[in-house]
């Protein structure tokens, strides 16, 4: 038996379409599903959505919090990333493989201050397309608290920055637990 297709004529391929013509069948206008339901987007598209539109604003402060924060050990190890951040690109990070560009030390500080000039390190890095940079929090102990403060808050406010996309604690190279790398969304 031969396994050539067989090859209609003009005649079978106009009764086709004048048949599917007659069912109703209409030409698809576009290639993409259409499911009936309107699409449901995930609690953290919708952050990141929020979080791009006030990055266009010009407004340097206000964007951290200045309220309680959860307290870190002076030797924890920070790690944070977008879930859609690339496991490669985490990986890198987190290596110190991904070249910091600028630096901020934030040692001798006061909380107000250290969020002040964390904000304006931030917003010049994103003004200088800066892809990663190194921010030095230390691990020293609060005065009247039994944690180390400054940590804990860089630890708040870099994950409630709109174009932070990842940070961890450096390598013992640049800083160790004392120190993060912050990797930072480029702006087109």
């Amino acid at each position: 038996m031969s396994r050539r297709r067989h090859q209609p004529d003009a005649d079978d391929v106009s009764a086709f379409r004048r048949a599917l013509s007659e069912a109703g069948v209409r030409p698809l206008q576009h290639n993409r599903a259409d499911p009936g339901r309107p699409r449901r987007e995930d609690e953290a598209a919708r952050a990141r959505r929020a979080a791009a539109a006030d990055a266009g604003s010009d407004n340097v402060t206000g964007r951290t919090s200045d309220g309680r924060v959860e307290a870190v050990r002076p030797s924890a190890y920070l790690d944070f990333a977008l879930p859609d951040l690339p496991y490669r690109t985490r990986s890198q990070l987190k290596r110190g493989q991904i070249a910091w560009e600028a630096g901020l030390d934030l040692h001798g500080y006061t909380v107000d201050e250290a969020r002040l000039e964390l904000e304006t390190f931030l917003h010049d890095a994103e003004a200088e397309r800066a892809r990663c940079v190194l921010v030095v929090h230390g691990k020293a102990w609060g005065a009247t608290s039994d944690y180390p403060v400054i940590k804990s808050h860089v630890n708040a406010w870099l994950r409630e920055w709109p174009s932070v996309l990842a940070f961890c604690s450096a390598t013992d190279a640049d800083g160790g637990t004392g120190a993060v790398y912050v990797l930072l969304r480029r702006q087109r």
